[in-house]
């Protein structure tokens, strides 16, 4: 019987491997791990190629995550509030001038969040649901909605993964805003459900760029509405009175002080807080905190804000 049994062994292996050309197989389920790591290191991936010139609006798609990207030239134009709703922390409007960027034409989807999660290089969001409903993050029907529950850190860690990075402040604006001085992506005329996902009129999120009538002036969608979104800056309502008119960066990090600007507005929001020039501040991540399980080395997470990625 020893000898008979590699015999055996041996003529199951052919058997499997004779099947009936056509007969079907069955996939082997993809299982997500139970556990994440924590604080790993992201893993850079190369940006995506380009066919022809870089050209206001020209297209590409990431091989990473599948986002598609929109080329947003060279160019200075006018930052800050100028219409007659404009806060405090919106003025003074003053002249900004960036050099060229490419900026996610969509916010960052369920599905290409779980890639990165599969890649063993993003953690889960901090909740599978979101505003309205209780499977959101881990349900099928969700896969091209916006991520939602993200931390800061984990909307930075997803962009590095994908070769980008989260765009600063005065590049998001930018985005929306073009070369000239118009109060939404799509221009002055007063939001409508037409434009965007915003005042309830949904009640939660909308799949990532279901409103191309509320596109900007280079073809980005969601500017407005849908979910708020995570930029790189740290959040001073001063800021701009400070007079960086080139490539600002955003101010530098202060002594326990980690609150992050977010903007865009959300789906609750009414118009005057879907205004392009509309800043929020929220608590971002501070990874210098002890207790990686604490608000304050996570930083707060809503099912109202998500995140998009940009490149140089």
């Amino acid at each position: 019987m020893k000898k008979l049994f590699p015999i055996l062994v041996i003529l199951a292996l052919f058997a499997s491997a004779c099947q009936a050309p056509g007969a079907q197989v069955e996939p082997t389920a993809l299982s997500l791990p139970t556990a994440f790591p924590t604080n790993t290191p992201p893993a850079v991936n190369a940006p995506a190629e380009v066919s022809g010139g870089n050209d206001a609006g020209t297209e590409r798609v990431s091989s990473v995550d599948g986002m598609p990207q929109v080329y947003i030239p060279d160019g200075t134009f006018r930052m800050g509030g100028l219409d007659s709703d404009a806060k405090t922390d919106e003025i003074p409007a003053h002249n900004v001038t960036l050099k060229g960027f490419w900026m996610d034409k969509l916010e960052v989807t369920n599905g290409m969040f779980t890639l990165c999660m599969k890649a063993g290089v993003c953690e889960p969001p901090q909740y599978f649901k979101s505003g309205t409903r209780d499977s959101y993050f881990n349900n099928a029907e969700f896969n091209d909605y916006p991520v939602v529950y993200v931390t800061w850190a984990q909307a930075a860690a997803y962009c590095t993964w994908a070769g980008r990075r989260l765009p600063t402040e005065a590049e998001w604006e930018r985005s929306a805003r073009g070369d000239d001085f118009r109060t939404y992506p799509w221009g002055d005329e007063r939001p409508d459900s037409s434009r965007g996902n915003f005042n309830y009129f949904v009640g939660d999120t909308t799949r990532a760029g279901d409103f191309p009538a509320g596109a900007s002036p280079f073809g980005v969608l969601d500017l407005a509405g849908n979910v708020a979104e995570w930029v790189n800056d740290y959040f001073d309502s001063n800021y701009y009175a400070q007079g960086v008119t080139m490539n600002p960066p955003g101010p530098g990090e202060r002594s326990q002080y980690f609150n992050r600007v977010v903007r865009g507005g959300t789906y609750q929001d009414a118009f005057i807080d879907i205004r392009l020039a509309n800043r929020a501040s929220v608590l971002g991540s501070n990874l210098d905190a002890a207790d990686v399980n604490s608000k304050e080395y996570l930083g707060e997470v809503s099912p109202k804000i998500g995140f998009r990625c940009a490149s140089d």
